[in-house]
């Protein structure tokens, strides 16, 4: 049978190393079910058969071990003693221990079974181990014992101090709180076995932060100790808070945390105005809610409790100006309210009133939470400029009225004391067309162009005054003239009117109806009277027939009518208004005579023959007539240029320029030659582009001649270019006579391929000159180097 003790042992914490045994019986049956015991053999198993149904007395039971935490001696520490009550003490029995912390933790002495622990225990990190024991043959190890589970438990010392998990705190409360006023509660928590002894028992107590605040010594909940704490003296406050173990008792551990406490603010201070008396001035020309000035009351409170109303609560000045809340800085903006007059009244005075809207019941005894100030406000003088009285004009004048006729008077005056000279003009930009006048001294308003209600009906004029000594300070006024209606305009036919009747037309037939326009406007509206022309008042064709509602129907008198007789009618019709006087004018139908089908359907009439002439203006017509005169102009053109570009380009041999005599009254000079001969009379603009035709007499060699000359010596490039073309031009040209020799003024003379040409430089006789370079010239110059006997580079004369 299985046995333990635990042994007193010298080295143990306070000297509790006690044997712990327990008596008592255990059933077989009991340990087999606990999962506890090992495998048997067949013996062993047979025995327990046979042992199930039987009571078993055990001499000792046991299950758990105690031993103290956070011992610190060198030594393993000893925990306990197993034993088998087959053990004779022969070393025959081996003893086995597993589970949690076996071997690691926990050692057994084999032999002995004494149980040891070896490294430091932490009953905050771990409370208690579970292990399993098994006594062993050390011979066979076959188990000699079922293997049983036991406990060591680890017993609590007072190591931790009471710790504040949420500090440090932040908390607030009203200023002026009644004592008592709950604030915080703070919590310190203790790691300790709270079971056990007083290790976990945490007493609490204020170390700083009286005698304005108290905490609870059990609950740890802060309160106020101090009445009428005022903010506004002082607003923060650092509290620390001590949690103590052990009940508080000496040798207790202990912990602190800190509170920071803020008076939060209540309105228990009342606004108060810094100054009595305000002084502020405003420019009488101050628009109409510009700033005069600020006031402000000052309130030791905070956020709501410091919001301000101020309000005009007296004075002369309640009508004329306005105080506004500024709600960002609390301050009162006053403010114009109506225009200001220098001349009318240069000083107000106002009484100002600054009060708290939100207000706590309990301390309206600190009271009144209002205030009142003096404002005086002087208006100072400008320059103002001409005022019109009164400040809009509108008149009505008829459209008849006399040029130069007086249609009202604009008044204006300077507001200020001087009172200066105002002259009056009229701002033509309102009026363009210069219908109005205005007498610059008086201010009288004429007309100064006929007015016509059918083409302006109104005028929007601006009259300006400016004053004399200041030409700066300049007024404004509208007047709206309204031009009046009169019967100056007679009726007339709405439009063009053409009608049709058929030959087979019968008498009273409504052949066409008319209608009239009037530019007219009457009051009482338009109406038109029409009847025949006094010379076609009996007109045996036509009749008419006024409908009295400003339209008339044009009827056939007769029936029978012939377009071989006539066909066409005219028809005169007298169109009379309404007004006063009574105007008419005189519009003419034209009448068609056409054949009709039985239907009255028109089939064929010399209407056509009319419609031209009406339809087409005559600005038409000779806008048409000036087209097709300028067409046959063009035409005529074109067939002219076209009969001059066709005929040969014959030269008179008279007005020949390559025969003509060039005399030179002194030697030429070369390029630098530029009196002896004006080449711009060579060039014609006629000619700028050339005709290319091909001669075939001889080909064109103008390289003889320019292959020679320097490049430097050209004087004109252009002009250079314009002889090669011409010369070109006459080598190509089949029509143009041939010649032998090219005078090509700028070449002459110094420079040139010939030199100089002077016989002053000649020599006395031909045989001391010699002629070769004529065969450079080209073919053209052939015959000339025949004649002086000039040979070619071969050495053959030509």
């Amino acid at each position: 049978m299985w046995t333990s003790g635990r042994m007193s042992n010298a080295k143990n914490l306070l000297g509790l190393g006690v044997s712990l045994y327990f008596w008592g019986l255990m059933d077989l049956t009991t340990t087999v079910l606990s999962g506890s015991a090992r495998p048997l053999t067949e013996g062993q198993e047979d025995n327990l058969s046979d042992k199930l149904h039987q009571r078993m007395k055990r001499s000792w039971v046991w299950n758990q071990f105690f031993v103290l935490e956070e011992y610190t001696g060198t030594d393993p520490l000893y925990v306990g003693k197993l034993h088998s009550d087959m053990d004779r003490g022969d070393g025959s029995i081996k003893y086995i221990l597993s589970g949690e912390g076996a071997g690691i933790v926990f050692t057994i002495d084999d032999t002995t079974g004494d149980i040891h622990a070896i490294q430091r225990l932490d009953r905050e990190e771990r409370s208690q181990y579970t292990l399993r024991a098994q006594a062993l043959d050390r011979q066979t190890g076959r188990p000699m014992e079922p293997e049983s589970e036991f406990i060591i438990k680890i017993q609590d010392i007072n190591d931790n101090e009471p710790k504040f998990l949420d500090g440090p705190y932040i908390a607030s409360v009203p200023e002026m709180s009644p004592v008592g006023t709950s604030v915080i509660q703070v919590t310190a928590t203790d790691a300790d076995d709270p079971t056990y002894g007083n290790s976990a028992r945490v007493v609490y107590s204020i170390l700083q932060g009286q005698p304005y605040f108290s905490v609870d010594s059990r609950t740890g909940l802060i309160r106020t100790a101090l009445m009428n704490m005022d903010r506004e003296a002082k607003e923060y406050y650092e509290v620390i808070i001590q949690a103590k173990d052990m009940g508080g008792q000496l040798g207790g551990l202990a912990g602190t945390t800190t509170v920071n406490i803020t008076l939060s603010d209540v309105n228990d201070n009342p606004p108060r105005f810094p100054q009595k008396h305000y002084q502020m001035s405003v420019l009488e020309s101050a628009p109409v809610s510009s700033t005069v000035g600020r006031v402000v009351a000052k309130d030791l409170d905070e956020g709501i409790n410091a919001e301000m109303k101020y309000s005009l609560v007296d004075g002369d000045g309640l009508d004329v100006f306005d105080i506004n809340t500024d709600p960002n800085y609390q301050v009162g903006i006053i403010t114009v309210r109506k225009p200001l007059s220098f001349e009318s009244k240069k000083s107000y005075t106002l009484k100002v009133e600054g009060a708290n809207p939100h207000l706590e019941m309990r301390f309206l005894n600190l009271g009144p939470f209002r205030d009142t100030t003096t404002v005086h406000i002087s208006v100072e003088d400008v320059d103002e400029p001409p005022v019109f009285e009164p400040s809009f004009y509108f008149v009505e004048v008829p459209e008849d009225v006399e040029i130069g006729t007086t249609i009202q008077i604009i008044s204006a005056k300077d507001p200020d004391v001087t009172n200066n000279s105002i002259r009056y003009s009229i701002d033509r930009s309102s009026d363009p067309g210069r219908f109005f006048y205005v007498d610059i001294t008086s201010g009288a308003l004429m007309t100064a162009r006929p007015l016509d209600r059918e083409d302006v009906s109104w005028h929007n004029i601006t009259v300006l005054a400016v004053e004399l000594n200041n030409p700066l300070q300049v007024g404004s006024v509208s007047v709206t003239v309204k031009v009046l209606d009169v019967n100056d305009n007679a009726p007339e036919f709405a439009r063009f009117y053409e009608a049709f009747v058929c030959e087979n037309a019968k008498a009273g037939q409504l052949i066409q109806t008319v209608s009239a326009i009037d530019r007219d406007d009457p009051q009482e509206g338009q109406h038109f009277y029409y009847s025949l022309a006094p010379e076609a008042a009996n007109n045996p064709n036509f009749t008419l027939r006024d409908n009295q509602d400003n339209t008339a129907w044009i009827l056939t008198r007769r029936s029978g009518f012939r377009q071989h007789e006539q066909n066409t009618f005219y028809l005169p019709i007298l169109i009379s208004d309404n007004g006063r006087p009574v105007l008419s004018s005189t519009g003419t139908l034209t009448v068609h005579v056409c054949s009709c089908d039985d239907d009255g359907m028109v089939m064929s009439c010399n209407a056509e023959a009319y419609v031209l002439p009406v339809s087409l203006s005559r600005g038409a017509l000779i806008a048409i007539l000036a087209c097709i005169f300028v067409l046959l102009v063009l035409v005529l053109l074109i067939l002219s240029m076209r009969r001059q570009r066709k005929q040969p380009y014959i030269i008179d041999e008279e007005e020949n320029i390559h025969e003509n005599i060039v005399r030179y009254d002194d030697e030429g000079g070369g390029e630098e030659d530029t009196e002896a001969f004006d080449i711009a009379a060579m060039w014609n603009p006629r000619e700028a582009q050339l005709v290319v035709k091909n001669r075939q007499d001889m080909l064109p060699e103008i390289e003889s001649l320019s292959r020679y000359v320097p490049q430097a010596c050209v004087m004109d490039n252009n002009v250079h270019n314009y002889v090669l073309a011409k010369l070109y031009e006459a080598d190509m040209d089949l029509w143009a006579p041939p010649f032998d020799s090219l005078q090509t003024y700028m070449f002459e003379g110094n420079g040139s391929v010939a030199e100089s040409l002077s016989s002053l430089q000649s020599v006395t006789t031909d045989s001391d000159q010699s002629y070769d370079y004529l065969t450079d010239w080209g073919p053209r110059f052939k015959k000339l180097a025949e004649m002086y006997g000039a040979t070619d580079s071969s050495g053959a004369l030509w």
